[in-house]
């Protein structure tokens, strides 16, 4: 019966071959489309290409504002020439709404076009140093929608005349968003630090931070604790005002915490007169912890060349 069944709706629906090659010229059409969209797409995205001169680019990046990405990014830097005086090192303030390497870097003057009309980074501490408040007054405000802000960080990237580079320190602005993704997208990033606070509250926009990176597949070089705590002055001992749970992410993404920063009124006092605390107190706790940093990030660099 199930046979006649079979045979009987197979004569019935005698447009069976006519459809089924309608399906497969419907199958077909649909894959050509989706290779034809896939090779549009490709063509959409931006190619990583090398910045000129430039050998090693780390990105120092949170997702939660406030944590002090920028005090830790000049401070590395500044760690890393002092390490290897004979290289060179750039800092780049990525932050185009909000730049404060100017005040950091106690750098006020505007750049100078040179022959091929790209922007001389302005060098304090033996650091290259590029910047939209170089570009602005102090005062002034940058209201502007995506594309422009992405027209301006290619501008500080692209065309300045960085010459030769052996570490490039990227100053990123809070959240997970265009500018980073642009960042990823253009250049052959290094690595990652990320910068948290040990609240909860900072953990959880610093995880987000964490997954994004992991899923544009860059590497997290480790994590840097900074107000980790403050010393009694009575009795010197460590109180940890934020908590202590930054060890958990650490664990969640197997990486190390590179390091454990104090609160401290020396630190935010050397970066308003724009003198970083490895320059003005080189020997003190908070610019060795530093130090170890730019150590850390050496030996990352090293341990990569010989993976290659």
């Amino acid at each position: 019966m199930f046979v006649l069944t079979r045979k009987c709706c197979f004569k019935q629906n005698s447009k069976f071959p006519q459809n089924f090659q309608a399906w497969r010229h419907y199958a077909n059409s649909a894959e050509e489309l989706e290779k034809h969209r896939q090779k549009v797409m490709s063509k959409g995205l931006p190619k990583v290409k090398p910045i000129t001169g430039v050998k090693h680019i780390f990105l120092i990046a949170s997702g939660k504002g406030g944590v002090g990405k920028s005090t830790t990014a000049v401070n590395i830097a500044t760690a890393l020439k002092v390490l290897q005086p004979n290289k060179n090192v750039g800092l780049l303030d990525a932050d185009v709404f909000g730049p404060t390497i100017p005040l950091m870097m106690n750098l006020n003057e505007s750049p100078i076009l040179n022959q091929d009309n790209l922007m001389e980074p302005l060098i304090n501490y033996g650091v290259k140093c590029m910047s939209m408040g170089f570009l602005i007054t102090e005062s002034s405000a940058v209201i502007w929608r995506g594309l422009m802000v992405m027209q301006a960080l290619d501008k500080l990237l692209r065309q300045v005349h960085w010459g030769s580079v052996d570490y490039l320190i990227i100053d990123t602005p809070p959240g997970t968003g265009d500018t980073h993704l642009s960042l990823v997208q253009n250049i052959p990033i290094s690595g990652v630090v990320l910068v948290t606070t040990p609240q909860i509250a900072a953990l959880n926009v610093t995880r987000r931070g964490a997954v994004m990176f992991q899923k544009l597949k860059v590497p997290i070089v480790g994590i840097i604790e900074n107000m980790s705590y403050i010393k009694c002055p009575a009795c010197s001992n460590k109180v940890h005002i934020f908590g202590s749970a930054t060890q958990s992410i650490a664990e969640e993404f197997g990486i190390s915490i590179m390091a454990h920063i104090p609160l401290k009124q020396k630190i935010t006092d050397s970066m308003d007169k724009g003198v970083p605390i490895v320059i003005s107190d080189p020997l003190s706790t908070e610019a060795e912890a530093y130090k170890n940093v730019g150590n850390s990030l050496i030996k990352f660099v090293n341990i990569t060349a010989n993976e290659l």
